[in-house]
């Protein structure tokens, strides 16, 4: 439905977006997640029409859009500042698009009240935009957009101004309003858990490149960089050294286990320990242990920070990162297989 080739985007001497190559199918619901300036809302944009590529083409429906307007396009874009007409009651502000495109007005009243039906808005149609809470105003925004019919929604961090409660409910109802309506969503996002919640695949991009891209499941299972390990959920990175069949870690324990190819002897590697795969007693026998301090505890309500000091500068998240021409491997220690199992990624 939507395909990048070779699509890259400057801005004078910053490049936003360097040759990305990319493809999203038919009624998927696809994220591009990042921090901020990875280039991702840029990317959006080109395909919304908003920004031209500097070189390369963008494809909707297996036709290139690089000359066609906007408004010429067949998408929708939902905005983070929901971006309503404040004179203009939910019904006015859903039917406008129709109302400009001069659709026949028992077809605008019958189209307007299926896409209220849809986001749970029937009975709200003669409010004004004032008088809605944030995730009404929201749901009015993605009804604007829906009632067009397009071929893609381009979201772009929609969710952004909600609380956390009100966010992960919206994150449920985005995802069962795509699967209803079967169109293909492209959604923008910093917020990894969002991500992983709702998408059929991501994309992670820093920098203006697709770091990685794939089913939420592959993206945090089996990352195959150390930005992409250290970005998505909470991982720690522990520096190691090829050695033998297997690595050591500059905490001094070797293990044995299978290495990704290309893996030579005395190379530099990190191993992503994932915190859900840690134990801190009960080990059974086989699994990969190492001595440390605790230094602190976190509560958190369903869940308890414990903070482990390994040695110093080793082992810290947030700590010094491998350089992107070292391998990175993923080491998981416990469950949710019973024992200590080396990942190639």
């Amino acid at each position: 439905m939507i395909a990048l080739h070779g699509v890259t985007k400057r801005f004078g001497s910053t490049l936003a977006v360097n040759d990305l190559n990319l493809s999203i199918r038919r009624g998927e619901f696809f994220s591009l997640l990042g921090p901020s300036g990875c280039g991702k809302t840029t990317t959006l944009r080109m395909v919304a029409g908003f920004e031209q590529p500097t070189e390369g083409s963008v494809y909707l429906d297996d036709e290139p859009v690089d000359d066609v307007p906007p408004y010429s396009r067949n998408v929708n874009t939902v905005f983070q500042s929901y971006a309503l007409f404040e004179h203009l009651d939910v019904e006015g502000n859903v039917a406008f698009g129709l109302k400009r495109r001069k659709v026949a007005k028992d077809e605008i009243r019958s189209r307007v009240a299926d896409a209220l039906e849809l986001v749970q808005l029937t009975g709200r149609e003669h409010a004004k935009p004032s008088q809605l809470s944030g995730g009404q105003m929201q749901r009015v925004a993605l009804a604007r957009a829906l009632v067009n019919r397009p071929s893609v929604l381009l979201l772009d961090e929609p969710l952004g101004a909600l609380d956390l409660k009100l966010r992960k409910q919206m994150q449920v109802e985005l995802k069962e309003i795509q699967r209803e309506v079967g169109i293909t969503f492209l959604y923008v996002t910093h917020d990894q858990e969002e991500a992983l919640a709702m998408s059929d695949r991501i994309a992670v991009m820093d920098g203006g490149v697709v770091q990685q891209s794939g089913p939420p499941e592959e993206i945090y299972e089996s990352p195959q960089k150390t930005f992409v390990a250290g970005f998505i959920g909470v991982s720690n990175l522990l520096p190691a050294t090829v050695e033998g069949d297997g690595v050591r870690l500059q905490t001094g324990e070797l293990f044995a286990s299978a290495l990704p190819a290309g893996c030579e002897q005395g190379a530099s590697v990190y191993c992503s320990v994932r915190p859900e795969k840690i134990f801190l007693d009960d080990l059974e026998e086989g699994m990969v242990s190492v001595e440390g301090e605790i230094v602190e505890r976190i509560y958190l309500g369903t869940t308890t920070q414990v903070i482990v000091e390994l040695a110093p500068d080793i082992g810290h998240r947030g700590g010094p990162m491998a350089p992107e021409d070292l391998h990175h491997i993923e080491l998981a220690v416990g469950e949710v297989c019973g024992h200590e199992h080396l990942l190639d990624v």
